[in-house]
């Protein structure tokens, strides 16, 4: 699980900048840190601090402590604490990014659970600025901020795809697949704000949300319904896929909905239903009009 403290890097870069110099014999001097090496260290001291807070909590102050810095220096960097966000925003979001790239290996759910595992774990970590961010609610939020998050969208919603190795994917494929990440930000972000269910427990369902929009999808796609078996082929009984298909025929098992469902399917209507009966009771009083 991801850390909520400051990363070793950053820390380690804010121990440097914030150690004295040492000029008595046999004390090594501190290490200047170079132009580059400055700049990268105030912007992973400033993520960690947005990643706590929400941005609009968090000062140039705050960043030039934890940095071990003056706040001239900071700002002889960034011109403000408007451009330091969205540095670290930059940076988070490659990150975020990388946590969708999966090997091709195995099967297709199993793979997505352990991306959502990572992503999950980054909501965790990131989780004030970046609800502040998602939910459209942060005074931080600019049109630089929304290009990194939209980035995000996009090589997540790419990633999927590759994942599916559809040669020419339909324009319904593609809207279940940024729907699903939609809902996903959404849903993420409600389970930080709540932690009513366990992380893994999130992770799974998420998977499943995918594997049912997917089969939803193929229904009315022919083209991807052919590609659909082979998909359950690979799937493994005790993965994600497995045991929603073994949640759901558990369903189908409760009397009653099977039945319904195969009239649904069928266009007929299943015996002892609601609507016979009630169609017989008024055929029972148009018999006897005295009652």
């Amino acid at each position: 699980m991801a850390s909520r403290t400051p990363s070793p890097t950053a820390d380690r870069a804010a121990r440097t900048a914030a150690a004295p110099d040492r000029g008595a014999a046999g004390e090594r001097p501190r290490r200047r840190l170079s132009v580059d090496e400055r700049r990268e260290q105030l912007i992973a001291v400033a993520l960690e601090l947005f990643s706590r807070r929400p941005p609009e909590e968090v000062s140039i102050d705050d960043i030039a402590a934890a940095a071990g810095a003056s706040r001239p220096l900071v700002y002889h960097y960034f011109p403000g604490k408007q451009a330091l966000y969205e540095a670290s925003l930059r940076r988070a979001g490659r990150e975020l990014s990388a946590r969708f790239e999966e090997p091709m290996e195995g099967p297709l759910s199993d793979r997505l659970y352990r991306v959502m595992g990572r992503y999950l774990d980054f909501v965790q970590s990131h989780g004030p600025g970046f609800a502040a961010l998602l939910r459209g609610g942060s005074v931080a939020a600019s049109a630089g901020t929304s290009a990194v998050i939209d980035e995000v969208r996009r090589a997540a919603h790419d990633q999927i795809l590759s994942h599916l190795a559809i040669p020419a994917p339909s324009a319904g494929l593609r809207l279940t697949v940024r729907a699903w990440i939609a809902n996903a930000e959404i849903t993420s972000l409600e389970w930080l704000a709540e932690r009513s269910v366990p992380l893994e427990e999130l992770q799974l369902h998420l998977v499943q949300e995918f594997v049912a929009s997917l089969t939803l999808t193929a229904a009315r796609e022919p083209a991807l319904a052919a590609e659909l078996a082979s998909f359950f082929a690979d799937e493994r009984p005790d993965g994600p896929t497995g045991r929603l298909v073994q949640d759901l025929a558990g369903l189908f098992a409760v009397p009653g909905i099977l039945d319904a469902v195969t009239a649904l399917a069928t266009g007929t209507q299943p015996a002892g239903s609601v609507g016979e009966a009630s169609a017989q009771a008024m055929e029972g009083s148009a018999e006897d009009p005295a009652e």
